[in-house]
């Protein structure tokens, strides 16, 4: 049972007969009736069972749009039902206004809207759909809660995706779909073609010449169905916040680029996240599907606060099969994790792949190195060298097994990230 404003205003309007009758037997009375009137109303208000309750919802929205969400009520009595719904949602959906005013005739129905602007990633899932239905005299109402299941996945806002056309017009003139062929040996054999001034003499085809008479060239283009394996780091050092964002979804920007790029390029991508265990695990060689799958199935994932079990998720890297392949490990340079997780399981890695480590780097640090104003700024900057030094160290460690290292701002990552890529590509070496 609830009561609205017009119960206050019944009672408040006692201090008539009060006044005109001051007595205690006056205030019991008045007191009596409201009380009557409030039973009344509330056995006469229909019941919140009665109605049919309905949920429509996209399945997905991307992390900073908005999307609309819909409650189908139904009247399948032939009473006219007032009063309010509220559809509740968890804060971090981004919900507009939850309360709606509810008229609705008997055997009618009618949709009520929730706008949505989610402000984090991952799956948002609805409350309960609260109804609270006024008597026909409108002094008190019948409220009771629906369980009303509905869940949307918040997916990865992906901002580095405005980059896409402009690397995978690098990617046509590597493969040579450009009207433009880049020389230089790739590891493919693609076609034939006349001798031009400038051509390497290597790649002159001597047996083809002599059949022609001329002189005949092979043209080469990067190989294909090469296989990418990109491992995401979710563990405590991943939670930490770069300009107020998770760095795990810095790292996940990057990961989800070249994904995109690699896909574009046949090639078959392995998405892995993981700590102390594997938490998605994503693979396929279609260049939208696996893309979409990627987004889809990382928008849950979080960075929980545990140390990586590197030696798990090297052993996830060794399933995906025997062929030499390029495995990208996005994860922070935090020497005292790494050191001790990663290193010892690297050269064993390294040996039958060709390693990447990509690190989120923040820009604080080096706004904190250039600190002198004050004694306090003159000590952050002290600390924020030592962070410099010990990442350093780090990474000349990874590079001294063979690993190449990249430490960019969360900006820069993605297309540091994918240049690398498309580099290997075009030497040949992927």
């Amino acid at each position: 049972m609830a009561l609205t404003p017009r119960a206050l205003w019944l009672v408040l309007l006692g201090i008539v007969p009060v006044v005109l009758q001051p007595a205690a037997s006056t205030v019991w009375l008045w007191l009596l009736l409201c009380a009557v009137v409030v039973t009344v109303d509330v056995l006469l208000a229909p019941r919140p069972g009665s109605l049919h309750l309905e949920r429509e919802l996209p399945t997905s929205v991307r992390l900073g749009d908005s999307v609309r969400t819909f409650v189908l009520v139904t009247n399948p009595g032939t009473r006219v039902v007032r009063g309010l719904l509220r559809d509740a949602w968890p804060p971090s959906a981004g919900a507009g206004s939850t309360r709606h005013t509810l008229r609705l005739p008997g055997g009618e129905r009618t949709r009520l809207t929730t706008l949505l602007t989610p402000t984090r990633r991952g799956d948002r899932v609805a409350d309960r759909v609260t109804l609270r239905l006024r008597g026909p005299l409108g002094v008190a109402a019948r409220q009771a809660s629906v369980e009303l299941p509905g869940s949307l996945r918040v997916l990865h806002e992906f901002p580095s995706r405005r980059h896409i056309p402009s690397r995978l017009a690098v990617l046509r003139q590597l493969d040579g779909r450009a009207a433009m062929r880049t020389r230089g040996q790739g590891t493919e054999f693609d076609s034939l073609r006349d001798y031009v001034e400038g051509d390497d003499v290597r790649s002159i085809d001597w047996r083809a010449t002599a059949r022609r008479r001329d002189l005949v060239v092979r043209t080469w283009q990067p190989e294909q169905h090469r296989r990418i394996v990109i491992v995401l780091d979710t563990s405590r050092t991943s939670a930490g916040r770069i300009d107020d964002a998770p760095r795990l979804d810095s790292g996940m920007d990057a990961a989800l680029f070249l994904t995109a790029i690699a896909g574009h390029a046949r090639d078959r991508v392995h998405v892995i996240a993981g700590d102390r265990e594997v938490r998605a695990h994503v693979s396929g060689h279609d260049r939208v599907g696996v893309l979409h799958d990627a987004i889809s199935e990382l928008a849950p994932v979080d960075a929980r606060l545990v140390e990586a079990d590197w030696r798990l998720l090297a052993s996830e890297v060794a399933r995906v099969g025997t062929q030499r392949a390029l495995v990208v490990l996005v994860t922070p340079l935090e020497s005292s994790a790494l050191e001790e997780g990663l290193l010892p399981v690297l050269p064993a890695l390294a040996a039958r792949h060709r390693v990447v480590v990509a690190s989120v780097a923040d820009p604080a640090v080096d706004r904190m190195r250039r600190g002198r104003g004050s004694a306090t700024e003159v000590y952050a900057a002290a600390a924020a060298e030592r962070t410099v030094s010990l990442r350093e160290r780090t990474a000349g460690a990874f590079r001294s097994l063979g690993v190449e290292v990249l430490d960019e701002v969360p900006s820069r990552l993605p297309l540091a990230l994918v240049d690398h890529y498309l580099a290997l590509k075009r030497q040949g070496l992927l």
